[in-house]
C-alpha cells in the first residue's frame, strides 16, 4: 500500500511538472494542442493525486471521483465573485481553476481520467 501510495504520489509530482512545461514552456504548440493537452494533464494529474491519496482504492472509484472533482472544478468557473474572479487572474488561479467554463473541457477531462485509469488498472 505505501508503495502504491509513493509511486501515485510520484506520477502526481511528474504528471504536475509535465503540465507546468506544457503551459508555460515556449513550445510553439498549436492552439488546439496547447489548449486540450494541458487540461488533460491536468485531469491526469488529478486523477494521480486521488490515487495517491487513496491508495486501496478500486480504479473505477478513484476515476469517479477525480471525474467529479474535475466537473466541480469546472463547474466553479460559472461562479463570479469579486476575490474568486481576482484569484482567476493569477497564475495559481490560471493553473487551478482555468477562467472560462466549457462542456468541451469536461469531455477532455474525463477522456484523460479514463485513459489514465486504463494504464493504471494494467499496473495494479
Amino acid at each position: 500500500m505505501k508503495s502504491r501510495r509513493a509511486r501515485n504520489a510520484i506520477f502526481t509530482a511528474a504528471t504536475l511538472i509535465c503540465g507546468l512545461i506544457w503551459r508555460m514552456a515556449p513550445l510553439h504548440l498549436p492552439t488546439v494542442a496547447y489548449k486540450y493537452g494541458g487540461s488533460a494533464l491536468w485531469a491526469v494529474m488529478v486523477y494521480w493525486l486521488i490515487a495517491a491519496l487513496l491508495p486501496a482504492a478500486k480504479v473505477w472509484k478513484v476515476a469517479a471521483i477525480a471525474c467529479l472533482v474535475a466537473v466541480a472544478v469546472e463547474c466553479v468557473r460559472l461562479i463570479d465573485t469579486p476575490w474568486l474572479d481576482a484569484f482567476r487572474l493569477t497564475l495559481a488561479g490560471k493553473l487551478l481553476l482555468g477562467r472560462v467554463f466549457a462542456l468541451a473541457d469536461i469531455a477532455c477531462y474525463w477522456a484523460a481520467i479514463a485513459a489514465t485509469a486504463a494504464i493504471d488498472s494494467r499496473k495494479r
